[in-house]
């Protein structure tokens, strides 16, 4: 009876067509496009309500420019012709965008650099936690923009006064977290290790590290969008370069169409570049990934 069950599925299975042989798309993929979508459908809202509402393109008597006004706006400030033109808002967008994410880059590294020792030194001895977190924590409460003028006296109007209030926007997360993740190391792993000969710096180096990874990479997502900011408070005053230089400068002259357009070019990068890190997150702490109720 087993016999014949086990031909007539084998036959059945033979007989469907390759299509139907088995699903087209894993869960894997069902999923990912699941989330895509879901992620489109407050911002298609929002941008359908804000288009229906404006009135001649723009709303609030003409202060604020309906989506389309900035959609078009942006595609002549992203591919428009530069030529002899003097219009700054007209084929500079690319230019623009390269300036501040150079930026970003070299001030977020530099405050992982910085942070992460710093996060662990405090997290894991007693010493450095008393002789660097006090100044850690009186200094984290003052905002980046008190930092402007100290940043234009030291280093004048240049990329590296930006690149330093990137950085301490983002060391700050990046230290908190760092540190909070070497303290929550469970102590049986610690005592493990010992008893098995690791010495202190093998112990940080193979245990504590590792264990801190979770947090660490919390605190770089929080940087990374810290840096973001910090980069466009810098550039309106700081340089006179990239996206927040022409924020500013678009808002100066009335150029909300622009200013919109700028908007939504720095959230799309800080979004773009918090997806990296956890791309990057889950091909390292693969291990969390498996132990998530998520995945």
């Amino acid at each position: 009876m087993s016999l014949s069950t086990e031909r007539i599925s084998s036959k059945t299975a033979a007989s469907r067509p390759p299509g139907l042989a088995s699903p087209i798309l894993s869960p894997a993929v069902r999923r990912s496009l699941l989330q895509a979508a879901l992620a489109v459908v407050l911002p298609a809202l929002v941008i359908t309500v804000w288009q229906m509402a404006g009135t001649d393109g723009s709303l609030f008597g003409g202060v604020l420019p309906t989506p389309d006004r900035a959609w078009r706006a942006w595609k002549v400030w992203a591919f428009g012709s530069t030529g002899l033109s003097l219009n700054p808002y007209s084929g500079t967008w690319l230019a623009n965008l390269v300036f501040s994410a150079e930026r970003v880059g070299k001030g977020f590294l530099a405050a992982i650099l910085v942070a992460v020792p710093v996060g662990l030194a405090i997290g894991w001895n007693r010493i450095a936690s008393g002789a660097l977190d006090p100044t850690v924590q009186l200094l984290r409460p003052i905002p980046i923009t008190a930092w402007l003028p100290f940043s234009i006296a030291v280093f004048g109007i240049r990329d590296m006064g930006a690149v330093f209030l990137i950085a301490l926007g983002a060391f700050y997360p990046i230290v908190v977290n760092t540190a909070q993740g070497a303290r929550d190391v469970e102590r049986n792993l610690i005592r493990a290790a010992l008893m098995m000969g690791a010495g202190r710096w093998t112990v940080l180096r193979r245990v504590v590290l590792p264990a801190s990874l979770p947090s660490i990479f919390t605190g770089l997502r929080i940087g990374l969008g810290i840096a973001w900011t910090a980069v466009i408070v810098a550039e309106m005053i700081a340089v006179k370069s990239g996206l927040g230089y022409v924020l500013w400068d678009a808002y100066y002259v009335g150029r909300m169409d622009v200013v919109i357009a700028d908007m939504a070019t720095i959230g799309l990068l800080g979004l773009l570049s918090d997806r990296v890190i956890l791309v990057v997150e889950r091909s390292v702490l693969t291990w969390r990934r498996l132990q998530s109720f998520q995945s």
